[in-house]
């Protein structure tokens, strides 16, 4: 299943509500959330500096994650950015793959 890397960016709605439910009771709703769309929490740190939480899930797919954000985003709480995490298993598929297409890709003006 696909890994996500969410960069949550809190504003004063989403402090005051963190602050309230407390970081164990958002991380519990996080897990919830990630669920109900088929996936499972992997990490859940808080941390210093402009990304006030990183969140990593298994989610089935790229549908499920948009999902995740967009509620996020729509909630009013604050933002959230998205990364696709990549197995180094995949790194070598695509490494294999590229090999078999090296002589049908022709570069722009090429």
């Amino acid at each position: 299943m696909p890994k996500y890397l969410f960069k949550s960016h809190l504003n004063v709605q989403g402090l005051e509500g963190t602050l309230k439910d407390g970081g164990t009771g958002r991380r519990a709703a996080v897990k919830s959330a990630g669920e109900a769309l088929g996936g499972k929490l992997e990490a859940f740190y808080y941390a210093f500096g402009s990304t006030d939480a990183y969140v990593i899930m298994e989610l089935p797919d790229n549908a499920a994650a948009l999902a995740a954000a967009a509620s996020v985003v729509l909630s009013g709480a604050g933002g959230v950015e998205t990364v696709v995490l990549i197995e180094p298993e995949e790194i070598d598929a695509t490494a294999e793959t590229m090999s078999r297409m090296a002589d049908a890709y022709r570069p722009p003006g090429g």
